[in-house]
């Protein structure tokens, strides 16, 4: 296994003379030494179950109870499921199991004219990609937090309140920096609120702190250790995967049409037919998704693209927005606006062509934007909203947008 690697305040990294498993055995003993309501944020994926057996491996020996939640987004796997119960059965004399089928509020990136989906609608039992499982928890009363449609990250953070009530609590996750930038900020950030100055925890309001234990594996540590442990399971769905023929830097689980996810869809279709079948029939695009998400070109935005003939960018961008649904529409061109008065306001005027990397504002980037189905605008460098203001929102940018006179 790699030297342990950990990150200081300056984004450095020191080198420390120990292994990544014997400092992820200490953090989670440290953990446990300081918080009296533990629970782990289990997915089926690699990183939560070497996270999983590696928790419970300190919670046996010192004969506690963690609670374990899966959060279940429908279009999954039947071999993850499989996987998620085994480990769920192997741990059930130290463990509370929170099996979530709530209808949470989740992203469809294969289609315009359905943005999003709910997965386990309770009005739509018979196009579930699945039937729940015996263990879920789907009665939208359980939870007094719950309502109806909740984004799956703001009914994370919710649960982990909940659980914890008025006990300091910590929530295990199995992030690696390895895998994004975006991870590697969770750590290194300098504006969070640490535990006696770990950067690999992390404060979230009230007595809830995240716990990132295994932060500084790389995905051959990872398999390093299941080779060395082969009574613990992992996920066979990863020897499909392999089979199919990704890198082991390539493997990904989770729900099937998101942004990036959609990538993956078309592996459905060579690993589990028969799930195929309903996930093709579950939301709008999935079959085109799997079709085009991997190709260059305007289809869905990937890579290269380009503009017709006799068209500026500008005036491509509006062509696009036209040919959208009107909700859709409306909500595209309240994005444009902010990102225009943005750049307006900072005495820089929009060009129409250019580079579409951060910093550039032009209308080739928005393009960029329109052609992906970039919902939340993340390559104009917005970020998502909260389900529960998202209604204001839309009043408010109705206001400004007239005010402004801006599309």
């Amino acid at each position: 296994m790699l030297t342990k690697m950990e990150t200081s305040l300056k984004n450095k990294r020191r080198y420390l003379n120990i292994d990544v498993l014997e400092a992820a055995r200490r953090r989670i003993s440290w953990t446990l030494d300081r918080f009296p309501k533990i629970y782990i944020s289990f997915s089926g994926g690699k990183d939560s179950t070497i996270m999983l057996h590696l928790v419970m491996d300190e919670i046996v020996k010192r004969g506690r109870q963690a609670g374990v939640l899966f959060v279940d987004l429908e279009g999954q796997y039947k071999l993850t499921i499989d996987h998620i119960e085994h480990c769920y059965n192997l741990y059930r004399e130290y463990s509370e199991p929170y099996w979530i089928a709530l209808p949470l509020h989740l992203r469809n990136a294969v289609s315009q004219f359905e943005p999003h989906w709910i997965c386990w609608e309770p009005d739509r039992e018979s196009d579930w990609v699945r039937s729940l499982h015996p263990l879920s928890i789907n009665d939208e009363s359980y939870f007094p937090f719950f309502r109806h449609g909740m984004e799956f990250e703001e009914f994370v953070p919710e649960f982990g309140k909940w659980y914890g009530g008025d006990k300091l609590t910590a929530c295990f996750v199995g992030i690696r920096t390895d895998e994004s930038l975006n991870r590697w900020r969770t750590i290194v950030s300098g504006k969070k609120q640490c535990m006696e100055g770990k950067r690999w925890t992390t404060w979230c309001g009230a007595n809830l702190w995240n716990i990132y234990p295994i932060y500084d594996w790389r995905t051959k540590d990872v398999w390093t250790y299941h080779a060395k442990h082969p009574a613990q399971p992992y996920n066979k769905l990863y020897d499909r995967m392999h089979q199919a023929g990704l890198s082991i830097h390539q493997m990904r689980i989770c729900q099937p049409y998101g942004d990036d996810q959609r990538k993956g869809l078309w592996l459905f279709h060579v690993i589990e037919p028969e799930t195929w079948a309903r996930i093709v029939a579950r939301v709008n695009g999935a079959n085109q998704g799997a079709l085009y998400a991997q190709e260059s070109g305007n289809i869905l935005g990937r890579l290269k693209i380009t503009k017709p003939g006799g068209h500026t960018w500008e005036s491509f961008a509006m062509l696009i927005l036209e040919s959208l649904p009107r909700k859709t529409q409306e909500h595209y061109k309240n994005k444009i606006a902010v990102f225009i008065k943005w750049w307006q306001d900072r005495g820089v005027e929009m060009n129409d062509d250019g580079p579409i990397e951060k910093g550039n504002p032009n209308w080739k980037r928005i393009c960029k934007a329109l052609l992906r189905n970039d919902y939340w605008c993340k390559g104009l460098s917005f970020s998502q909203h909260k389900s529960a203001a998202y209604e204001k929102y839309l009043k408010l940018m109705k206001r400004r947008r007239a005010e402004w006179n801006i599309i």
